[in-house]
């Protein structure tokens, strides 16, 4: 069976939000919270971040359709989503 890709959605430190995508959450979310070598540039700076959202898909292009349309979300859409509506 293929490794699933996620794309997901943290909170970070100063209220803003971040949206990526990856085939292995766990690490992804160390490394943008600087527990291992890595993450996004935006996120190094407002630690630490909170996964409040993800997704999981069968292929990379479904992934990243997702992560285009979180991405188009307004900042108070993205904070319902941290309540399941999406």
């Amino acid at each position: 069976m293929k490794q699933p890709f996620y794309t997901y959605l943290l909170r970070c430190a100063d209220g803003s939000y971040y949206t990526g995508k990856t085939n292995n959450l766990v690490r992804r979310l160390r490394q943008h919270n600087g527990e291992i070598a890595g993450g996004a540039k935006y996120t190094r700076v407002r630690r630490p971040v909170q996964l409040i959202y993800q997704k999981s898909f069968s292929t990379h292009k479904e992934a990243c359709h997702h992560e285009a349309q979180l991405k188009r979300l307004s900042h108070p859409q993205k904070a319902s989503l941290s309540l399941g509506s999406y």
